[in-house]
């Protein structure tokens, strides 16, 4: 017999399938205190939770029979996912069960928004009959943008089309031809500024587009434009947002997500031009049944069949495995990172990874599906983990390749991942070298020596004297520490590059002054997000096989 322990307002008809299965014991214990939960985990084989209950580290060194947590939801920022997995404990969520209710609660408040619904509603229903100060806007014949064209967004501009709007769809992993099938317009964020009456975020909250609605957008935007973001709050910037509402070049907003929940800006809670909701998207009765059905099959599925969909942590592995693989998929993850930042961020269309010398020998596929996440977790955040990359990768149309070679290449084992888009192709070679780590040795063409770090600087030049000089003295004005500098060229005095590791952030203002730099052509700053998360279960040098 299995004990499931359920906490947070989780949906009973939801939970059918378990609490009517044979093997299975259901407990529900809504919130409790922590203390308390901690005295009664270790009893529980599977914990589903909602928002509410905080899953921390220091809550699962009491779960010793624990082996699956379970979000009710597809967030999981309540769930210490490192520690789950250092545990052997998987983590899933119903990625696909809210689809339709932030689907329509973004309708909802684009309508709301469009007829001034609330405050017309809070004014009539003080015992004012006032028709003349909520004149609205119709949505037909609009032109909607929609900022993410994943499951959600889709829908979204699905039924906006039902309004008789025209949909500019913008997306790095949106085709041409998918566009079409559509019937909306694939665009950019620069056409979508300029020709979209309501904008519409449907994005996750990565690096790239964490304040991607800022001043600047804004300023290139058709006076009168509306927004929604029913997506992540820390897209939109939100102070930006509130100036140019009040400035009138924004007519209105719609937020259901906030940078700080719950909020208390009285900006935006007072504004009459903005109306809010307290991060509802997922909140109808049906899509709280389907996440709890989702969640509660999937469990069956693990402990019965040892079937696993929607884990967001990498599956256990022998220790033998491990040691063997560990530091390859530290790397892996990291090349992934860096390789699509090189490719400028735009979103490939073909993938290729080869493997060289001993690595052949071993089973890859865990480390080619954590390189594969790497490049996609880019655009796609936490939306992608090893279980649905290649799902995702077939889904936003990106063929892959997996070679394999006993060529050694200089290296006992070495691994090679390209992304390409046209005629651009982005490389980078990486290897684990006994005693001293991961180590990135090329960078497309270019021969080099880097340890992967959490703040990298790329720069192509021209290989003549004084460059390391001039952009040393530029870095130190700024305040910005070099940790280490490493050049690669092909030829004297030709076109040569520069890797350098930061110790903190490289502003914009810092990258435009380093391209004014007579013969430096390019100054790119790349970060990786997994150097501190993977540290420390590190596997150390002398568990890899020697050089």
């Amino acid at each position: 017999m299995y004990k499931v322990l359920v906490t947070d307002g989780i949906s009973q008809t939801g939970l059918k399938c378990l609490v009517d299965h044979a093997n299975f014991i259901v407990e529900r214990q809504p919130t409790l205190p922590t203390d308390e939960l901690k005295k009664i985990i270790g009893d529980y084989d599977a914990l589903i939770v909602r928002s509410q209950t905080k899953v921390t580290g220091e809550l699962l060194e009491a779960a010793g029979r624990l082996r699956v947590i379970a979000r009710a939801g597809v967030g999981v920022d309540n769930i210490d996912v490192n520690a789950a997995t250092k545990k052997g404990i998987i983590v899933i969520n119903a990625p696909g069960a809210n689809t339709i209710a932030a689907t329509e609660h973004t309708l909802a408040m684009m309508l709301a928004m469009a007829r001034k619904i609330p405050q017309a509603h809070q004014k009539t229903s003080g015992g004012e009959w006032d028709r003349n100060s909520f004149k609205g806007v119709e949505l037909y014949k609009k032109t909607l943008g929609v900022v993410g064209m994943g499951k959600i967004g889709t829908e979204v501009a699905k039924r906006a089309k039902g309004f008789g709007m025209n949909i500019l769809g913008f997306d790095p992993y949106l085709t041409e031809d998918r566009a079409k099938k559509l019937g909306i317009t694939k665009a950019s964020l620069d056409l979508i500024a300029a020709e979209a009456d309501f904008i519409t975020i449907h994005t996750p909250l990565t690096n790239d587009t964490r304040g991607i609605i800022n001043d600047e957008f804004l300023s290139k935007t058709k006076k009168g434009v509306r927004f929604v973001n029913c997506a992540r709050g820390g897209i939109i910037d939100e102070k930006a947002l509130v100036r140019a509402i009040q400035s009138g070049h924004v007519a209105g907003a719609a937020l259901d997500v906030f940078e700080k929940e719950p909020v208390g800006d009285p900006e935006l809670l007072q504004n009459p031009n903005i109306i809010v909701t307290p991060h509802l998207g997922a909140s109808t009765v049906e899509a709280q049944e389907k996440v709890a059905e989702e969640v509660s099959a999937e469990i069956v599925e693990i402990f019965e069949n040892q079937s696993i969909q929607h884990a967001v942590n990498m599956p256990q592995m022998s220790g033998e495995t491990q040691a063997k693989l560990q530091p390859y998929l530290v790397l892996g993850d990291q090349v992934g990172q860096l390789v699509i930042q090189l490719l400028k961020n735009s979103a490939p269309t073909k993938i290729e990874i080869n493997y060289y010398g001993d690595l052949i020998d071993e089973d890859t596929e865990l480390l080619t599906r954590t390189m594969l996440r790497g490049v996609l977790s880019y655009h796609l955040s936490d939306s992608v983990n090893l279980i649905n990359v290649l799902h995702l990768l077939k889904e936003q149309g990106v063929s892959y390749n997996v070679q394999k070679n006993a060529t050694n290449k200089g290296f006992a084992n070495y691994l090679e991942l390209s992304v390409s888009q046209g005629d651009e192709t982005a490389r980078i070679g990486a290897t684990v070298l006994n005693g001293y780590g991961a180590r990135i040795v090329k960078i497309n063409q270019y021969r080099i020596d880097v340890k992967p770090e959490k703040y990298l600087l790329y720069i192509k030049h021209q290989d003549v004297p004084g460059m390391i000089g001039k952009v040393g003295s530029l870095l130190g004005d700024y305040q910005i520490n070099i940790g280490t500098m490493q050049v690669g060229r092909t030829e004297v005095g030709g076109e040569a590059i520069m890797v350098l590791t930061l110790d903190k952030t490289l502003g914009t203002e810092v990258s435009r002054e380093l391209v004014q730099i007579p013969g430096l052509d390019e100054a790119q700053f790349l970060e990786l997000s997994n150097v501190d998360t993977f540290e420390a279960g590190r596997v150390e040098p002398q568990a890899v096989e020697s050089v």
